[in-house]
């Protein structure tokens, strides 16, 4: 049966023993692992969030009563996104702790654990998600959109095992080091949606559905290629087979330690997300849950690169958790924050002088035109979020990586439902200022969030160092 060991039993992969390049790298230089495992993942993702925008677009085409009808289905989708993503981040925070402790054969049987969990989580949400998706965002308030709105999630939560099989794969990726194929399989996804969207929307016929059935077939596709490198190729340094399976309650308790914490946190950003399109809609109506959407869109593009290196510190500082590297903690916290903040200023002066222009992008149909300005001003405002971004993400991964998930779904707690949704409602209801003003009160409750999360894992790292 096998256990996670303790932090620093057996002996660290080292080249020509049986370890990949990847491996290697994660327990070299934590600074040249950051930068290099953080690089394919900007593009991947930068791929991906492309995608996004380009659906929007897409979809805009169709009128603002589409694009507030995928606003009202992303809460819903943020927690399918959540699920995989955190089941992610606990298999990806095992095995580079297994394989920084030298537990290959630990690594092999937390990845089979994962990919089993995927097939319980899909059975047991698809279809119950499928049958409530209409009630449920009418509850949102979706209103007059509800039916697109449920026209378009019926179709993605259909893919909810592709979804969550995806993310893992990924992640076992990126724990043993090999971010360059995930950037591949990621990135091939996206451009496959981007083409196949127009196509299916306008020229199929099949409306806002058409932009639901890209996303699907482009990650059958994907899985396909996943599937055939773990199992056909087996190139990779962690071995996904039958033999590799040992059925191990504390694996399964190490992966949901930090996967379900994790899946809340993004659970959480769906109610944050639910209540500031509430808010929006009594200040002014579906049409600022529209500019919310799209303008979003945007944000989610100019943090890719915070969030590609928070990814890539899960796996640096994981595997220094598990060889008892502490010091290399503090290095991987500290240079990974400023790096973050550096991209954070220069992306945040580019959307700054760029957000008109941008803006045009999602108001190029008639329908759509008059809110334009409002989502350049939306942008403008949200350059003033982003420097306070990496330190919240970058002291989260930290906790995920040493599998601390649950004070990682504090510091979420306190950013997302104590200080950005009290200053949004302080803002935008209490003072009176309406949407911009809930705007606003985002941009506050991130900077305090921020200052938070790094003081905590400040504190937490110095302490490891004093007991190492």
């Amino acid at each position: 049966m096998s256990s996670d060991n303790p932090p620093g039993s057996g002996s660290a992969p080292r080249p020509g023993n049986n370890a990949t390049d990847g491996v290697s790298l994660l327990m070299g230089d934590p600074k040249t692992a950051i930068l290099r495992l953080s690089g394919p993942m900007i593009v991947a993702m930068f791929l991906m969030s492309t995608y996004n925008i380009v659906n929007a677009i897409w979809v805009a085409g169709l009128g603002p009563d589409a694009l507030a009808a995928v606003g009202f289905v992303t809460p819903l989708f943020m927690i399918l996104i959540g699920i995989s993503n955190g089941l992610g981040a606990g298999v990806g925070s095992v095995i580079s702790r297994r394989i920084g402790a030298g537990d290959k054969a630990g690594a092999d049987n937390a990845a089979v654990h994962a990919l089993l969990l995927v097939v319980v989580v899909s059975a047991v949400f698809t279809i119950p998600l499928i049958l409530l998706t209409g009630p449920i965002v009418a509850l949102f308030g979706a209103g007059a959109t509800a039916g697109l709105a449920t026209e378009y999630g019926q179709v993605v939560f259909l893919g909810m095992v592709l979804i969550l099989f995806t993310n893992i794969a990924y992640a076992i990726l990126r724990a043993e080091g090999d971010a360059k194929r995930a950037m591949y399989v990621m990135g091939a996804s996206s451009c496959l949606n981007m083409v196949l969207d127009p196509l299916l929307i306008y020229s199929a016929g099949l409306g806002i559905a058409g932009a639901a059935w890209g996303m699907i077939v482009s990650l059958l596709m994907v899985s396909a290629v996943l599937i055939y490198w773990f199992f056909g190729k087996k190139d990779t340094y962690v071995t996904i087979a039958p033999a590799a399976f040992s059925y191990d309650r504390k694996t399964v308790r190490d992966i949901l330690g930090v996967g379900l914490p994790a899946s809340v946190e993004f659970f959480l950003m769906s109610i944050l997300a639910i209540f500031i399109n509430g808010l929006l809609v009594a200040t002014a109506g579906t049409d600022a849950v529209a500019v919310y959407t799209a303008g979003w869109r945007v944000v989610f593009f100019a943090i890719i690169p915070m969030i590609a290196i928070a990814t890539a510190v899960i796996s640096v500082a994981g595997a220094a958790y598990g060889a008892r590297k502490f010091e290399k903690i503090l290095t991987v916290h500290t240079f990974s924050i400023t790096l973050g903040i550096a991209i954070a200023i220069v992306v945040s002066a580019i959307t700054y002088i760029f957000a008109r222009q941008i803006a045009v992008i999602f108001t190029y149909s008639p329908e759509s035109a008059h809110l334009g300005p409002e989502i350049a001003a939306f942008l403008a405002v949200m350059c003033f979020f982003y420097p306070f971004i990496p330190p919240g993400v970058m002291s989260g991964s930290i906790f995920q990586a040493t599998g601390r998930g649950m004070t990682s779904l504090v510091i979420t707690v306190l950013r997302n439902l104590l200080f950005i949704a009290v200053f949004a409602y302080l803002f935008g209801i209490v003072l009176g200022y309406g949407e911009h003003g809930v705007w606003w009160g985002i941009v506050a409750g991130d900077i305090l969030g921020g200052l938070v999360a790094f003081l905590w894992a400040r504190y937490y790292i110095s302490r490891l160092i004093a007991n190492g």
